[in-house]
């Protein structure tokens, strides 16, 4: 069975939407990526740290689902990374209101030797010092290497940023983010001129406007599914990441068209993500669920139509 090592953030996260608000609840970037790709059945491990006040019973969900837990250093004494954010009315637009590093702030992530010879890594939001700080810990490089970042990352560390890009196979960022990274305001120009700085594969997400995949002058673009209510949008493009990988890591194809189809996935799971706050909805979310939402993809983007 094909291994998937995930790095990210194992975090706790406060949110507050139109719908609601929570106490400290499940989140992180790592977090949400392992549920998603824990739905196609693989088996994954992911590298993070948490502070001495993270629940096991959290870890013992996700080990449940076959990821895991030993790269999660637990630092006695310390406190989890924490984030609270405010959701305004149309939900694409949000403000931070409470980042603590804590423990993140000093993370030197150590890959288990089960995950030295992994088949395939995503490097989740975070530093990107501590990204290539993994990529030089696995000697073999893996059959696909996918790479989420931010603007955040754009502003202040540019030079180190450009090196993990240089790296990797996938990158997965948003309109705003493609635009910001290639200085172009044309996505098809944007994907072009980040393609040149490494990645053969471009995926920019458009939240609920759906994502694009771009390889050489080969295009491609997902729908999102409209739904009737978006409870809580936190941690979307991170399911939409994990279910991208997932699909590829369960399939080990890594072609243009099964590409195509790991979008669709990623895609399909974004849009289960939204319903409930934080991951309750990926914890509990069915095979059955997962196929019948596929099939209203599918109906979504067929037609037939005549050439003249």
């Amino acid at each position: 069975m094909s291994k998937l090592l995930i790095i990210g953030t194992v975090a706790f996260d406060a949110i507050e939407t139109p719908f609601g608000k929570t106490d400290k609840i499940l989140g992180g970037s790592a977090t949400y990526i392992s549920l998603s790709a824990a739905q196609f059945g693989i088996y994954s491990g992911i590298v993070s740290v948490v502070g001495g006040d993270f629940p096991k019973k959290y870890l013992e969900k996700l080990n449940l689902k076959n990821i895991n837990t030993d790269g999660i250093e637990i630092i006695e004494g310390e406190k989890t990374f924490f984030w609270s954010g405010k959701y305004h009315n149309d939900l694409n637009s949000r403000d931070t209101l409470i980042t603590d590093l804590n423990v993140l702030a000093n993370f030197k992530p150590v890959v288990p030797k089960e995950f030295t010879d992994t088949d395939y890594l995503i490097l989740g939001n975070l530093h990107p010092a501590v990204q290539m700080s993994v990529i030089n810990q696995i000697p073999k490089r893996p059959k696909l290497v996918v790479l989420d970042t931010m603007n955040f990352w754009m502003d202040n560390t540019w030079s180190e940023l450009m090196e993990v890009i240089a790296k990797i196979d996938v990158i997965t960022i948003n309109d705003e983010e493609a635009r910001q990274l290639s200085g172009e305001y044309s996505l098809v120009k944007a994907a072009q001129k980040i393609q040149e700085m490494g990645p053969k594969y471009v995926v920019i997400k458009k939240g609920e406007h759906g994502a694009l995949l771009f390889n050489g002058d080969n295009v491609f673009f997902a729908p999102a599914l409209p739904l009737e209510e978006v409870f809580d949008p936190t941690g979307a493009g991170d399911t939409f990441a994990g279910g991208f990988i997932g699909h590829i890591t369960k399939t080990g194809d890594i072609s243009f068209e099964n590409m195509k189809r790991a979008v669709i996935a990623g895609s399909n799971l974004a849009s289960f993500c939204v319903e409930k706050f934080g991951t309750e909805r990926m914890e509990n979310l069915t095979h059955q669920e997962i196929q019948k939402r596929l099939l209203q993809f599918k109906q979504l983007t067929q037609f037939e139509i005549e050439l003249g």
